[in-house]
């Protein structure tokens, strides 16, 4: 027999294992909360526990993401998605922090999954490597967050301005980011 790359292939690694098992008893925990009310409080608690279990650098940039998607998304729900924090918009998954160590990467990353609203073109990035969240950061992932949750979904007032061209109450997809917020390279109107 060849040895070709499936005779390579020697399964899940470890760190994948884990946040298999993660998510299964998130899963399992989730279901004996009951009711959706039941089980707001103690996901965020549960994300909190899991964003504290994370080393230094890895919690403080995930401390940092929370606290701008709970602070402008606020109709996002925090729950704790394969072990990593996360935030969900009818139960559905938008958002992740997954730390480093997670699997060993040599940054965090901020992701997103197709429920996100960051579509451009034919093509559009859904992660973004942290190595440092600054106010600058701060402001991307703000921009970032009313693209991909909708305006719908973000907190209205004073604090927190629709999007240029943007009306409140419609998605915000599509619209340019917010000032001094640069958009991925290659992008038009850059």
């Amino acid at each position: 027999m060849s040895n070709t790359r499936s005779d390579t292939y020697e399964g899940f690694s470890a760190e994948e294992r884990a946040a298999m098992k993660e998510h299964a008893q998130e899963q399992k925990t989730a279901a004996r909360r009951g009711s959706k009310a039941d089980k707001a409080a103690p996901a965020e608690q549960d994300v909190l526990a899991e964003i504290a279990e994370m080393q230094d650098a890895d919690r403080a940039m995930a401390e940092r993401v929370h606290a701008v998607v709970t602070a402008i998304a606020t109709r996002l729900a925090p729950k704790p998605w394969y072990g990593m924090p996360a935030c969900a918009l009818d139960g559905r998954i938008v958002c992740f922090f997954q730390s480093a160590a997670k699997f060993k990467a040599r940054y965090a990353t901020l992701g997103f999954n197709d429920q996100a609203r960051l579509d451009e073109g034919s093509m559009w990035a859904t992660a973004f490597a942290l190595t440092e969240v600054t106010p600058e950061v701060e402001e991307q992932i703000a921009a970032l967050l009313q693209r991909a949750a909708g305006w719908a979904c973000l907190q209205t007032g004073p604090q927190a301005p629709a999007p240029a061209g943007t009306a409140p109450g419609s998605s915000g997809r599509g619209a340019p980011p917010a000032a001094g917020i640069p958009r991925a390279f290659g992008s038009k109107g850059a």
